[in-house]
């Protein structure tokens, strides 16, 4: 018994009445469902394994940026808070309309619902079982199209762990962006072709799933879906126009209506952080280098899964003057041996330009064009004329899209291939795939050759080579015995495609890791620095003062673990920041270095008036520090273990205070650009328009309740006078005193401040994002705060 037992049969098919079923039929389809899909778990099960067995961890990325962002906003719902906004990066950061929150993300929320503490194992499993089901989504696109099973199987394995799928695993909102790619293009063919509602609406919704990443991978993945609904759309006779108007209708609705918010909040949010926009450099330095398509052939050629110091590819110190800025893993394009001599064949064969697939031809090539970027002569129009273009620095991350699309292509040339007519004519092609291989392959190595790098890289060519040869070898003994054992010739085809996918495109220095190597970000089990640090916190903690710290120069995996184990950090990892803060304080991206942290005008070191006023406390780094002289100077050393010391300030201001007189001037933007040095636990520094008043009152002001978006203060005074609340201002939130509507102030420079009357009251801050976020874009302020411009950087 086979799984079709007619294999031998159907490879003499007539293509002419393959070509002439117009539409797809969803009954007689060849092959059963759910076999194949158990054989493509069982595939998946073995690709996956090195992470599902604790082995590795997804690192990088997916570790120092989007784990945290799990575990917050996991805890969060857990203790039946919201996650909408985060006291523990930058002061404060508004979450929901961050688009790397995972606040949107279906499985990561999921997640955060089942638990409130989950693993970083248990988040690698929640991006591997989501890529397993765009596969999943490949191989039920191929039986409703016929394709051969094995196609099917080959497709699906390609998008899972082909190209950046595989190498830039760690971009968990790209990949999980792209797995519901497939669904989308299924369901909008289901609609589009047979006039299903009910698959127009799942296509909105799969689509809505795309965009709520809010990546560049997204936006170029809703561009692909909506030139694909246009095709079909024109494609249709005009009697059965009218029939698929109410499912393109049900999928656009929505969709919009799923996206509307999210999108929302994020323009919003853009427009007040530090980069509303890239700039056409920008946007060109991350540019897919045309030499770097070379990893199509042999995938390792430059080094991209080894350490940094030994990657020789562009941009790298020996391909000098490129003026890229990627990482090394964005220009690996493998996808395997077999399926790229596949894709050689059905173009030699021009099965690549029928009807039926020359869409997904090109649209791999229109990708392709725009991965390189700058490369082309059409970026700069692309990047002027499409709109979202200009919110993203990477063209590379169209190599998703190449990937993706490449396994359709594949699962189509594939199938043709068993199917051809002509014995003879279903491999001769063959040797086209041998020439284009061998001289993808003696290129290698004269680029090699060429910069003097031979030595390292031959190990890489002589097994990419090999791998081609087992790879022909493959599919001739497949070929000469599928009438024979249909099955087994099918079987021994998908099993060379993954043990090849996991030979290449397996676990490497650019997705895995070793699991104690990131121990910081292991939410139920902090490391002895975090323990240390975080009974220091607790202890300094009372109901007006919550200490915040900072983590300098500890690596790649430690700023963001602020996030994790719930203490309050004035920096972090994230590419956009609110640009007042960032300006005012000189947070950049990252602290993994030293050198990356740098310091503003208006905070010149630790121990300057606005350091005091974040509350920064404790300071922990990857080195001594000199406390003596420059922004060290003044601090405490408290605790060394191993190579991590924890420093304290000498002094800094309570969350909450009571001010009982006003000083009005312009610090952002005056011409001294300096926090003057006042006694911040009575005085409150106001934005010109403000009065300064009162003088000689009393009052005190506590914490009753501090929640994320929530926080009652208790306050009390003779007089009158502000309370002040040293949490970053944000025009998204609100404030009330004895649950009536009050005016929030932005006070010294960064803060949220509240006059309140004589006696005794209750102040409630709280944050309303969809308020703010639609004043902010239909119905913006006369005037909007400015932004403090940041100082040239002085690095530690």
């Amino acid at each position: 018994m086979t799984l079709d037992g007619d294999w031998g049969a159907s490879m003499f098919d007539s293509e002419i009445q393959r070509d002439a079923l117009p539409e797809i039929d969803t009954h007689d389809v060849g092959w059963p469902l759910v076999p194949v899909a158990i054989g493509l778990v069982l595939a998946w099960l073995v690709l996956a394994l090195p992470w599902l067995d604790g082995t590795f961890t997804i690192p990088w990325d997916g570790k120092a940026h989007f784990a945290p962002q799990v575990h917050f906003m996991a805890a969060t719902i857990g203790r039946g808070e919201w996650p909408w906004w985060t006291p523990h990066v930058f002061a404060g950061h508004p979450q929901i309309a961050d688009p790397q929150s995972m606040i949107f993300s279906p499985p990561m929320a999921a997640l955060a619902l089942i638990t409130p503490t989950p693993s970083l194992w248990a988040i690698d499993m929640a991006v591997l079982v989501t890529v397993l089901f765009g596969g999943l989504g490949v191989v039920v696109f191929a039986r409703l199209r016929r394709w051969h099973w094995v196609a099917a199987l080959v497709a699906a394995l390609v998008f899972m762990f082909g190209g950046s799928m595989a190498w830039r695993l760690q971009h968990f909102g790209q990949v999980m962006s792209m797995a519901y790619l497939p669904w989308a293009i299924l369901c909008i063919d289901i609609a589009l072709r047979h006039g299903r509602t009910w698959a127009g609406a799942a296509a909105g919704i799969f689509a809505a799933a795309i965009f709520l990443g809010r990546d560049q991978v997204g936006l170029l993945s809703i561009y692909l879906l909506f030139a694909y609904a246009l095709s079909l759309l024109f494609s249709r006779h005009r009697a059965k126009f009218v029939s698929i108007l109410l499912p393109a209708a049900a999928g656009l609705v929505i969709g919009i209506a799923i996206v509307a918010i999210p999108l929302m909040l994020t323009l919003a949010f853009a427009a007040q952080s530090n980069r509303p926009a890239i700039d056409l450099a920008g946007a060109g330095a991350g540019s897919l280098h045309p030499a770097l398509l070379m990893t199509a052939v042999v995938p390792n050629l430059y080094g991209a899964a080894g350490d940094m110091i030994d990657y020789w590819g562009p941009p790298s110190l020996i391909w000098e003057d490129t003026g890229l800025f990627i990482a090394q893993n964005m220009g690996v394009v493998y996808i395997g041996a077999i399926p790229l001599m596949v894709l050689v064949i059905a173009a030699v064969r021009g099965w690549l330009w029928d009807r039926k697939i020359v869409f997904f031809t090109a649209s791999a090539a229109v990708a392709l064009v725009y991965a390189l970027g700058w490369y082309t002569p059409i970026f700069q129009a692309v990047y002027e004329v499409v709109p979202g273009v200009d919110k993203f620095r990477r063209p590379a991350d169209a190599t998703f899209l190449i990937g993706g699309i490449a396994a359709f292509l594949v699962g189509w040339g594939l199938d043709r291939g068993l199917n051809a007519t002509d014995r003879l004519e279903s491999i001769r092609p063959l040797r086209w795939s041998v020439i284009v291989a061998g001289t993808g392959v003696a290129l290698t190595v004269l680029i090699a050759l060429f910069w003097g790098r031979f030595v390292g890289a031959a190990p890489n060519i002589v097994l990419s080579a090999a791998t081609f040869v087992v790879a022909i070898a493959v599919c001739a003994i497949a070929y000469w015995i599928r009438l024979i054992r249909p099955t087994a010739a099918g079987l021994l085809v998908v099993t060379a495609v993954t043990l090849d996918l996991g030979l290449h495109n397996g676990p490497n220095g650019a997705n895995a890791l070793s699991t104690n190597t990131i121990d910081m970000l292991q939410p139920a089990a902090p490391n002895p620095t975090l323990a240390k640090l975080s009974s220091l916190v607790e202890a300094s903690t009372t109901d007006q003062y919550r200490p915040r710290i900072e983590f300098v120069g500890l690596g790649y995996h430690w700023p963001n673990a602020s996030l994790t184990h719930g203490l309050d950090n004035t920096l972090g990892a994230n590419p956009l920041r609110l640009a007042w803060y960032a300006g005012a304080t000189g947070a950049g991206d990252t602290v993994a270095s030293f050198d990356q942290r740098t310091f503003s005008a208006l905070m010149p070191s630790y121990t300057a008036p606005l350091a005091q006023l974040l509350g920064l406390k404790y300071i922990v780094t990857g080195r001594p520090l000199p406390t003596d002289s420059g922004p060290g100077r003044g601090l405490r050393l408290v605790a060394t273990i191993g190579p991590r010391h924890i420093y304290e300030t000498p002094a800094s201001i309570p969350r909450v205070v009571f001010a009982t007189q006003a000083v009005v001037r312009d610090a952002v933007s005056g011409p001294q650009r300096t926090v003057p040095d006042l006694d911040y636990t009575s005085t409150v520094l106001l934005e010109p328009g403000a009065q300064a008043t009162r003088t000689g009152a009393t009052g005190t002001a506590r914490i009753v309740t501090y929640e994320n978006t929530d926080i009652t203060i208790s306050a009390e005074s003779d007089q009158g006078g502000w309370v002040v609340l040293h949490d970053v201002w944000h025009p998204w939130w609100r404030v009330t005193i004895d649950n009536q509507p009050a005016e929030l102030l932005r006070a010294n420079v960064l803060f949220r401040a509240v006059e309140v009357p004589a006696g005794r009251h209750v102040v409630r801050f709280g944050f309303a994002p969809l308020a703010g976020a639609w004043r902010d874009l239909f119905a913006p302020p006369l005037s909007k705060p400015q932004t403090a411009p940041r100082a040239r950087p002085e690095g530690l």
